[in-house]
Protein backbone atom coordinates (compact mmCIF):
# COMPACT_ATOMS: atom_id res chain seq x y z
CA UNK A 1 0.00 0.00 0.00
CA UNK A 2 1.30 3.32 -0.73
CA UNK A 3 -0.91 4.79 1.78
CA UNK A 4 -0.29 4.22 5.85
CA UNK A 5 -2.39 4.70 8.56
CA UNK A 6 -1.18 8.07 10.67
CA UNK A 7 -0.65 6.26 13.54
CA UNK A 8 1.59 3.12 11.77
CA UNK A 9 5.14 4.95 10.50
CA UNK A 10 6.62 3.16 8.32
CA UNK A 11 9.92 3.82 9.51
CA UNK A 12 12.41 6.61 10.16
CA UNK A 13 15.46 7.95 8.17
CA UNK A 14 18.36 7.27 10.37
CA UNK A 15 21.02 10.67 11.41
CA UNK A 16 24.05 10.27 9.39
CA UNK A 17 23.23 7.10 7.05
CA UNK A 18 23.91 6.83 3.41
CA UNK A 19 20.81 9.02 3.20
CA UNK A 20 21.33 11.68 5.13
CA UNK A 21 25.31 12.03 3.89
CA UNK A 22 23.81 12.13 0.85
CA UNK A 23 21.35 14.87 1.13
CA UNK A 24 24.64 16.82 2.92
CA UNK A 25 26.42 16.39 0.18
CA UNK A 26 23.71 17.54 -2.39
CA UNK A 27 23.19 20.96 -0.38
CA UNK A 28 27.11 21.20 0.31
CA UNK A 29 27.54 21.45 -3.96
CA UNK A 30 24.46 23.51 -4.14
CA UNK A 31 25.61 26.00 -1.85
CA UNK A 32 29.33 25.91 -3.98
CA UNK A 33 27.84 26.54 -7.14
CA UNK A 34 25.07 29.34 -6.37
CA UNK A 35 26.69 31.96 -4.41
CA UNK A 36 28.76 32.68 -7.01
CA UNK A 37 26.07 32.63 -9.72
CA UNK A 38 24.30 35.04 -7.40
CA UNK A 39 27.13 37.25 -7.10
CA UNK A 40 27.42 37.68 -10.82
CA UNK A 41 24.16 38.33 -11.61
CA UNK A 42 22.86 40.54 -8.54
CA UNK A 43 21.59 43.46 -8.99
CA UNK A 44 20.34 42.76 -12.33
CA UNK A 45 17.18 41.52 -14.41
CA UNK A 46 18.28 37.88 -14.18
CA UNK A 47 18.47 37.96 -10.60
CA UNK A 48 14.99 39.39 -10.24
CA UNK A 49 13.73 36.95 -12.77
CA UNK A 50 15.38 34.07 -11.32
CA UNK A 51 14.72 34.41 -7.89
CA UNK A 52 11.46 35.26 -7.97
CA UNK A 53 10.46 32.16 -10.44
CA UNK A 54 12.30 30.54 -7.19
CA UNK A 55 10.25 31.89 -4.67
CA UNK A 56 6.81 30.69 -6.41
CA UNK A 57 8.09 27.16 -6.84
CA UNK A 58 8.47 27.35 -3.40
CA UNK A 59 5.18 28.95 -2.47
CA UNK A 60 3.53 26.46 -4.42
CA UNK A 61 5.22 23.70 -3.14
CA UNK A 62 5.08 24.40 0.21
CA UNK A 63 1.36 25.08 -0.28
CA UNK A 64 0.82 21.55 -1.77
CA UNK A 65 2.44 20.79 0.88
CA UNK A 66 0.35 21.79 3.43
CA UNK A 67 -2.74 20.59 1.46
CA UNK A 68 -1.22 17.04 1.70
CA UNK A 69 -0.44 17.00 5.48
CA UNK A 70 -4.25 18.49 6.10
CA UNK A 71 -6.10 16.20 4.04
CA UNK A 72 -8.37 13.33 5.59
CA UNK A 73 -6.55 10.49 4.07
CA UNK A 74 -3.08 12.12 5.58
CA UNK A 75 -4.33 13.87 8.87
CA UNK A 76 -2.35 13.56 12.12
CA UNK A 77 -2.91 16.32 14.55
CA UNK A 78 0.75 15.99 16.21
CA UNK A 79 2.28 16.60 12.59
CA UNK A 80 -0.53 18.26 10.15
CA UNK A 81 -0.58 21.50 11.50
CA UNK A 82 2.17 23.93 9.73
CA UNK A 83 3.32 25.02 13.18
CA UNK A 84 6.48 24.14 13.40
CA UNK A 85 9.29 26.47 12.66
CA UNK A 86 10.57 25.02 9.23
CA UNK A 87 6.76 25.86 8.32
CA UNK A 88 6.60 29.26 8.91
CA UNK A 89 10.23 29.13 7.22
CA UNK A 90 9.13 27.99 4.15
CA UNK A 91 6.30 30.41 2.99
CA UNK A 92 8.91 33.46 4.48
CA UNK A 93 11.33 32.49 2.60
CA UNK A 94 9.34 32.43 -0.97
CA UNK A 95 7.98 35.69 -0.13
CA UNK A 96 11.73 36.86 0.71
CA UNK A 97 12.94 35.75 -2.66
CA UNK A 98 9.30 37.08 -4.70
CA UNK A 99 8.72 40.48 -2.57
CA UNK A 100 12.16 41.04 -1.16
CA UNK A 101 10.81 42.28 2.36
CA UNK A 102 13.68 43.48 4.60
CA UNK A 103 11.72 41.46 7.23
CA UNK A 104 11.52 38.47 5.66
CA UNK A 105 15.06 38.11 4.34
CA UNK A 106 16.34 39.04 8.13
CA UNK A 107 14.50 35.95 9.37
CA UNK A 108 15.32 33.92 6.30
CA UNK A 109 19.06 34.67 7.70
CA UNK A 110 18.43 34.05 11.25
CA UNK A 111 16.32 30.99 11.16
CA UNK A 112 17.34 29.57 8.15
CA UNK A 113 21.20 29.28 9.36
CA UNK A 114 20.22 28.11 12.58
CA UNK A 115 16.57 27.05 13.91
CA UNK A 116 16.71 25.59 10.13
CA UNK A 117 20.02 23.18 10.29
CA UNK A 118 18.83 21.65 13.06
CA UNK A 119 16.62 19.68 11.20
CA UNK A 120 19.32 19.26 8.62
CA UNK A 121 22.53 18.40 11.29
CA UNK A 122 19.82 15.74 13.15
CA UNK A 123 17.28 15.16 11.09
CA UNK A 124 13.73 13.43 12.64
CA UNK A 125 12.25 12.05 9.69
CA UNK A 126 9.56 9.74 10.37
CA UNK A 127 7.74 8.37 6.86
CA UNK A 128 4.01 8.11 7.24
CA UNK A 129 2.77 7.64 3.94
CA UNK A 130 4.98 7.71 0.90
CA UNK A 131 8.88 7.24 1.50
CA UNK A 132 9.84 8.53 -1.24
CA UNK A 133 8.03 11.53 -1.50
CA UNK A 134 8.21 12.62 2.27
CA UNK A 135 12.16 12.26 2.06
CA UNK A 136 12.03 14.67 -1.40
CA UNK A 137 10.05 17.02 0.46
CA UNK A 138 11.66 17.59 3.85
CA UNK A 139 15.13 17.92 2.16
CA UNK A 140 13.82 20.12 -0.50
CA UNK A 141 12.05 22.79 2.60
CA UNK A 142 15.30 22.44 4.76
CA UNK A 143 17.91 22.20 1.97
CA UNK A 144 16.19 25.32 0.05
CA UNK A 145 15.97 27.33 3.34
CA UNK A 146 19.45 27.10 4.14
CA UNK A 147 20.86 27.76 0.69
CA UNK A 148 18.64 30.72 0.14
CA UNK A 149 19.87 32.17 3.76
CA UNK A 150 23.18 31.78 2.14
CA UNK A 151 22.53 32.90 -1.18
CA UNK A 152 20.93 36.11 -0.16
CA UNK A 153 23.69 37.35 2.35
CA UNK A 154 26.89 35.84 0.65
CA UNK A 155 25.72 35.89 -2.88
CA UNK A 156 23.19 38.80 -3.71
CA UNK A 157 24.95 41.14 -0.81
CA UNK A 158 22.17 41.21 1.51
CA UNK A 159 23.46 42.50 5.27
CA UNK A 160 21.22 42.06 8.64
CA UNK A 161 21.92 44.76 11.06
CA UNK A 162 20.92 44.87 15.03
CA UNK A 163 17.12 45.78 14.14
CA UNK A 164 16.88 43.00 12.00
CA UNK A 165 18.19 41.06 14.78
CA UNK A 166 15.49 42.61 17.13
CA UNK A 167 12.92 41.81 14.47
CA UNK A 168 14.20 38.16 13.87
CA UNK A 169 14.10 36.91 17.55
CA UNK A 170 11.11 38.77 18.40
CA UNK A 171 9.14 36.96 15.93
CA UNK A 172 11.13 33.56 16.99
CA UNK A 173 9.21 34.37 20.28
CA UNK A 174 5.97 34.76 18.97
CA UNK A 175 6.19 31.94 17.05
CA UNK A 176 7.11 29.94 20.19
CA UNK A 177 3.97 31.41 22.01
CA UNK A 178 1.80 30.65 19.22
CA UNK A 179 3.31 26.69 18.93
CA UNK A 180 3.52 26.03 22.50
CA UNK A 181 -0.41 27.94 23.13
CA UNK A 182 -1.31 24.86 20.85
CA UNK A 183 0.89 22.54 22.00
CA UNK A 184 -1.02 22.66 25.86
CA UNK A 185 -4.14 22.29 24.20
CA UNK A 186 -3.60 19.60 21.86
CA UNK A 187 -1.49 17.76 23.15
CA UNK A 188 0.93 18.01 20.54
CA UNK A 189 4.71 19.00 19.92
CA UNK A 190 5.50 21.57 17.74
CA UNK A 191 8.77 23.30 17.70
CA UNK A 192 9.81 20.55 19.78
CA UNK A 193 8.58 22.94 22.68
CA UNK A 194 6.89 20.80 24.64
CA UNK A 195 9.29 17.72 24.88
CA UNK A 196 12.50 17.13 22.55
CA UNK A 197 12.36 14.96 19.58
CA UNK A 198 12.83 10.96 19.91
CA UNK A 199 16.24 11.02 17.95
CA UNK A 200 19.23 12.88 19.29
CA UNK A 201 19.12 16.20 18.98
CA UNK A 202 21.41 19.59 20.85
CA UNK A 203 18.13 19.73 22.86
CA UNK A 204 19.19 16.87 24.83
CA UNK A 205 22.17 18.50 26.65
CA UNK A 206 20.07 21.55 27.88
CA UNK A 207 17.73 19.72 30.73
CA UNK A 208 14.43 18.50 30.70
CA UNK A 209 11.60 20.43 29.74
CA UNK A 210 11.10 23.90 30.65
CA UNK A 211 14.43 24.36 31.06
CA UNK A 212 15.80 23.44 28.01
CA UNK A 213 13.55 26.43 26.26
CA UNK A 214 15.28 29.07 28.27
CA UNK A 215 18.08 27.92 27.26
CA UNK A 216 17.46 27.67 23.87
CA UNK A 217 16.30 31.31 24.33
CA UNK A 218 19.50 32.19 25.74
CA UNK A 219 21.55 30.44 22.93
CA UNK A 220 19.81 31.47 19.63
CA UNK A 221 19.85 35.39 21.12
CA UNK A 222 23.55 34.87 21.54
CA UNK A 223 24.89 33.27 18.97
CA UNK A 224 22.53 35.64 16.65
CA UNK A 225 24.25 38.30 18.10
CA UNK A 226 27.52 36.67 17.03
CA UNK A 227 25.70 36.36 13.67
CA UNK A 228 24.91 40.00 13.04
CA UNK A 229 28.02 41.67 14.61
CA UNK A 230 30.53 41.48 12.15
CA UNK A 231 28.30 42.42 9.35
CA UNK A 232 28.03 45.54 11.25
CA UNK A 233 31.51 46.08 11.50
CA UNK A 234 31.95 45.60 7.57
CA UNK A 235 29.41 47.91 7.00
CA UNK A 236 31.70 50.86 9.06
CA UNK A 237 33.65 50.03 5.67
CA UNK A 238 31.33 51.70 3.74
CA UNK A 239 30.72 49.00 1.20
CA UNK A 240 26.99 48.83 1.36
CA UNK A 241 23.97 50.85 1.78
CA UNK A 242 21.10 51.13 3.88
CA UNK A 243 17.98 49.12 2.49
CA UNK A 244 14.38 50.28 3.16
CA UNK A 245 13.49 53.09 5.71
CA UNK A 246 13.33 50.59 9.13
CA UNK A 247 17.07 50.12 9.04
CA UNK A 248 16.74 46.08 9.04
CA UNK A 249 19.14 45.44 6.10
CA UNK A 250 22.02 46.78 3.95
CA UNK A 251 23.48 45.77 0.58
CA UNK A 252 26.24 45.51 -1.21
CA UNK A 253 25.35 46.94 -4.92
CA UNK A 254 25.97 44.87 -7.99
CA UNK A 255 29.70 46.17 -8.60
CA UNK A 256 32.08 47.62 -5.49
CA UNK A 257 35.37 48.30 -7.13
CA UNK A 258 38.36 50.12 -4.42
CA UNK A 259 37.83 53.18 -6.50
CA UNK A 260 34.48 53.67 -5.65
CA UNK A 261 35.02 52.85 -1.63
CA UNK A 262 37.69 55.70 -1.90
CA UNK A 263 35.09 57.92 -3.46
CA UNK A 264 32.71 57.36 -1.05
CA UNK A 265 34.76 58.09 1.85
CA UNK A 266 36.23 60.98 0.36
CA UNK A 267 32.67 62.51 0.28
CA UNK A 268 31.71 61.82 3.64
CA UNK A 269 34.98 63.20 4.67
CA UNK A 270 35.01 65.91 3.25
CA UNK A 271 34.16 69.31 5.40
CA UNK A 272 30.45 70.84 4.93
CA UNK A 273 30.42 74.23 2.59
CA UNK A 274 30.42 77.11 5.01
Amino acid sequence: MLLADPGTPLGSMPAYGTQHLAALAVIVLAGIVLVPLARRYRGTGTETRVTRAVGWMLLIVSASWTLWGLAPAHWDVQQSLPLHYSDALRYITAIALICRPDWAIAICYFWGLTLNSQSILTPDLVYRHVRVLEFLEYWFAHGSALLVAVILVWGLGYRPTWRGYAVAFAAAAGWAGIAMSVNAVLGTNYGYLSRAPEGPSLLDVLGGWPVYVLWELVLVASVWALMTWPWVRLSRRGLDRPMGARGLLRRLPARVSARTVRADRLATEAPAPR
